[in-house]
């Protein structure tokens, strides 16, 4: 299988769930970008690397059993410690464009259940994400 590193394996949890409803739109790129420029698991890593990363995951994606494929490139590649940062992100993404569509929920439960995140802190992640994107 696929190796990544830790940096990676948040790329393409954040790709997944961006394409899950077929399209990548600016406002989920952004928050893509966003993250990634700004979030402490990232400290360190090259932004230009970034398109690269987002390409070859988007690659696997386009596969007939693409989505499964990546869901398990990032379950086993993803340090214990970074799961739940993994899921937070994910469902910041999700958010990104202010409407979780079904296709979204349905790799965002993926996601949770490869990654073993237990239902509590799933909603309370899922919660701080949707009080994160409120508008007014």
């Amino acid at each position: 299988m696929t190796q990544l590193d830790p940096h990676a394996a948040l790329i393409y949890t954040m790709v997944v769930v961006s394409a899950a409803d077929g399209s990548m739109d600016d406002d989920e790129l952004r928050a893509i970008g966003d993250i990634v420029r700004h979030l402490p698991a990232f400290t360190g890593f090259d932004e230009n690397e970034l398109p690269r990363i987002a390409e070859a995951c988007a690659a696997l994606l386009a596969d007939e059993d693409g989505f499964e494929t990546v869901i398990t490139i990032i379950s086993e590649n993803l340090p214990d410690k970074l799961r739940e940062t993994a899921y937070a992100i994910a469902c910041d993404i999700a958010a990104a464009n202010l409407e979780v569509d079904e296709d979204e929920m349905t790799i965002l439960q993926q996601i949770r259940w490869r990654l073993s995140i237990d239902r509590l802190t799933a909603t309370a992640i899922e919660r701080g994400s949707r009080a994160r994107h409120q508008t007014v």
